[in-house]
């Protein structure tokens, strides 16, 4: 069963692409959001991940997002950004930050790891994926 990913991001081209590779690596998207508003309407419990960046257009809404839909949703957060120093020691109930930016092989080696650990897997983490203990 592919594995569901939903892009937070608003630079459209950066989406775009994220998508992109998304499909290329075999799994489904849930769709773009560019701002909380769309996010969290876009998130359901069908979602097994969210690749959120910080800054968004509606601000530095992310880490917000990223709480929402770990806690409301049971989503595997990521985030990614190239402000990763904003999230501080990390975000109660996500996984992580990737700084920007980001290449297919990393995406590939991140979107592996999370999946693992969602089933339970003990793996240890891509170089690149800093972790939050919470």
């Amino acid at each position: 069963m592919p594995t569901t990913i939903l892009i937070v991001e608003d630079e459209f081209l950066i989406a775009v692409e994220m998508e992109a590779v998304v499909h290329d690596l075999g799994h489904e998207s849930a769709g773009i959001a560019d701002d909380m508003e769309s996010a969290l309407a876009k998130a359901s419990e069908a979602i097994d991940v969210a690749l959120v960046d910080v800054n968004l257009a509606d601000g530095a809404t992310g880490p917000r997002i990223g709480e929402k839909l770990a806690a409301d949703f049971g989503i595997e957060v990521i985030f990614v950004t190239a402000n990763p120093a904003q999230l501080g020691e990390g975000v109660s109930g996500t996984l992580g930050a990737l700084e920007k930016p980001v290449d297919l092989s990393i995406l590939k080696q991140v979107l592996d790891y999370v999946i693992a650990v969602r089933k339970g897997e003990k793996l240890d983490p891509p170089a690149r994926l800093r972790l939050f203990f919470n």
